[in-house]
């Protein structure tokens, strides 16, 4: 009797992590919740040692950014296309499919506990067909693996078809693929003088534009200077747009969509005295407690207000207009963001930003700079805005952005010397994320 109760312990523990990982990929996929957030507000997740909580995020990530290809392998296992029962069978094949394919998991390993999870999930009717589905798979599902357009099939249609019509088939297929590889992390130094000694320190290297790049990655926090608040992450194209102002040393610089805050931190490093503007009170309120770790409050005045209705008291010379958008150019990071976007969402998305946008340039006084910016994909969102706002506004004029401003990487600077920037860029070096950027001048 004593060792059957440990064999059924030692059997809830290995299932444990799995559970949990069904249950994110549940909220995910069933109930649209964004990835980072079901993980930051779940209690088991935390709860689990911090080895087991690696083998779950790599487990959901990962099931996420092979979607595509996981389910089209289910589909061809499946005698009978009808054949799935409920949700939670399916993301019980998908998990084990993963394990299967794109992890380093036993094989046997990877289909009893699939079939185990079922019968813990009130599915122990379907344990047969979760059996032969992921079996099936073992036998044949490496050639099926090898045939497939890995790109393609974990992109949405929808989301191809913008694509292709923005860049073409070439360029499209590129992005697609770059999409499968997990993006580095990326750090900006507090301090830019202590370049050298933190690359060491971080094993990480410095790109032109002045992120340091740590291919390894790691959990942040248990990397040096992290808690201490020297550096914080943001991708290097996330990086660029504040370094736009030039020298903003003691000026006013308006961060008009603050949070997470990044731009802000950025911005307050570089001695500006910046008002952070934002609607999400909590989202704000991480950036204060971001703000608090390096140490960086003292600069920046924080405000709850619609982006859309703030005003000052009077013009101001600089304005950081971060839009609310489709992020799609941030796949890499964030792979459930095609399945939670869709076609009506970046249609409100776009006139939202243009909203932002013609309020902005209002606020802005003779001679002031506006930088326009969105980490989409999408040249609606980016180059199209750009366009139609200078077609309606003759008092502003583009001023280019040039290479030496932003390493020398002359090839990020579209005809009309605006950042477009894509996953593709800098493959040898890790990528970028995907960033729209354009710096305007009020004239008059």
């Amino acid at each position: 009797m004593e060792s059957i109760k440990q064999d059924e312990a030692s059997l809830a523990d290995i299932l444990l992590p799995r559970k949990i990982a069904l249950d994110i990929l549940s909220a995910v996929l069933d109930k649209k919740q964004a990835l980072d957030v079901v993980f930051d507000s779940s209690n088991e997740f935390a709860a689990l040692p911090v080895r087991e909580r690696s083998f779950v995020r790599m487990l959901v990530t990962t099931t996420i950014r092979r979607l595509g290809q996981i389910d089209d392998l289910i589909t061809f296992a499946q005698d009978r296309p009808d054949a799935m029962k409920t949700p939670v069978v399916l993301n019980i094949l998908r998990l084990g499919t993963t394990q299967i394919f794109f992890m380093e998991v036993a094989d046997h390993a990877a289909v009893d506990t699939s079939v185990n999870l079922a019968a813990s999930e009130g599915a122990e009717k379907q344990k047969g067909f979760v059996n032969a589905i992921l079996r099936k798979l073992l036998r044949d599902g490496k050639a099926r693996l090898e045939k497939q357009d890995a790109g393609r099939l974990n992109t949405p249609e929808w989301l191809m078809k913008l694509w292709i019509e923005d860049y073409a088939l070439r360029t499209t297929a590129e992005i697609m693929n770059a999409h499968l590889t997990e993006a580095p992390l990326d750090i900006t130094l507090k301090s830019k003088a202590d370049h050298a000694w933190w690359g060491n320190t971080l094993q990480a290297f410095m790109l032109s534009t002045g992120t340091l790049r740590r291919i390894a990655g790691g959990n942040i926090r248990d990397l040096e200077g992290f808690e201490k608040g020297q550096w914080w992450v943001q991708d290097a194209a996330a990086a660029i747009p504040a370094q736009l102002f030039g020298d903003v040393y003691d000026k006013p610089v308006v961060d008009m969509c603050a949070a997470p805050g990044g731009k802000t931190m950025q911005l307050a490093s570089m001695g500006a005295k910046v008002t952070a503007i934002d609607r999400s009170a909590k989202r704000l309120k991480r950036l204060e407690e971001n703000l608090k770790r390096i140490e960086l409050k003292g600069g920046v005045v924080v405000e709850v207000a619609d982006a859309c209705a703030w005003r000052p008291a009077q013009p101001v010379p600089n304005i950081l207009l971060d839009a609310p958008c489709s992020a799609t150019g941030t796949i890499r990071r964030h792979p459930d963001t095609p399945y939670l976007k869709s076609e009506n969402d970046i249609i409100r998305l776009v006139s939202l930003q243009r909203r932002l946008l013609e309020h902005s340039a209002g606020l802005l006084e003779i001679g002031g700079i506006l930088i326009y910016c969105t980490c989409s994909l999408q040249k609606i969102e980016g180059e199209s805005q750009i366009e139609t706002f200078l077609s309606d506004h003759t008092n502003f004029e583009r001023l280019p952005i040039k290479p030496e401003e932003i390493g020398d990487y002359e090839e990020l600077i579209n005809k009309n010397g605006d950042l477009r920037i894509l996953p593709i860029h800098l493959k040898s070096q890790g990528g970028l994320d995907g960033f729209f950027v354009s710096r305007l001048q009020r004239l008059s």
